[in-house]
């Protein structure tokens, strides 16, 4: 199957305790890292410079960053990597590096380096939706996203006032 025609399997994964390595802190860097900070406890951003906001992130524990150009030994142990610089052949060596190790990779700036793409995701506490066209059309998944988003809100605001009126009936609330 040609790769520009596959569909990609929408899969949930526990990343809570693997070890996920983003390459690079420009701006598809620091969209990626946003979207893992909430999934994983095990981020490491490899960066010889990096702004203010991942610093931040940095100082509340959510991110580790190693301030050092890229080298092989930093995949150890990683369960998945982002080739996020803006040097295309520093992109190429760290997919090649991944596909050597067996460690699933994406290649922002190279839809043809990818192993998986990144959703845009809509969540809330309990539930997780991610959105995504294959690399095609991401103007699409975002305003698809964003009507889930808005979905999710809904869902939460209704949930809380079922709560409040079962209260206020005297009904006991069930969890589970």
């Amino acid at each position: 199957m040609e790769k520009k025609n596959r569909k990609y399997f929408p899969i949930f994964v526990d990343l809570s305790e693997k070890k996920i390595v983003v390459v690079g802190a420009g701006t598809i860097a620091k969209r990626r890292i946003r979207a893992l900070a909430d999934f994983t406890g095990c981020l490491v951003v490899i960066a010889p410079e990096v702004n203010p906001e991942l610093r931040d992130l940095e100082a509340a524990g959510q991110i580790q960053i190693l301030r050092k150009k890229f080298e092989r030994e930093d995949l150890s142990g990683a369960a998945m990597v982002i080739a996020a610089t803006n040097d295309r052949r520093l992109n190429q060596a760290i997919y090649a590096a991944c596909k050597e190790a067996g460690i699933p990779v994406n290649v922002c700036n190279d839809k043809t380096r990818c192993d998986f793409y990144f959703p845009v995701l809509a969540y809330d506490e309990t539930i997780v939706a991610g959105v995504s066209s294959g690399g095609q059309d991401s103007a699409r998944s975002r305003r698809i996203a964003g009507q889930i988003r808005e979905l999710l809100d809904k869902a939460q605001s209704a949930d809380a006032a079922d709560g409040k009126a079962a209260q206020e009936n005297g009904e006991k609330e069930c969890t589970g």
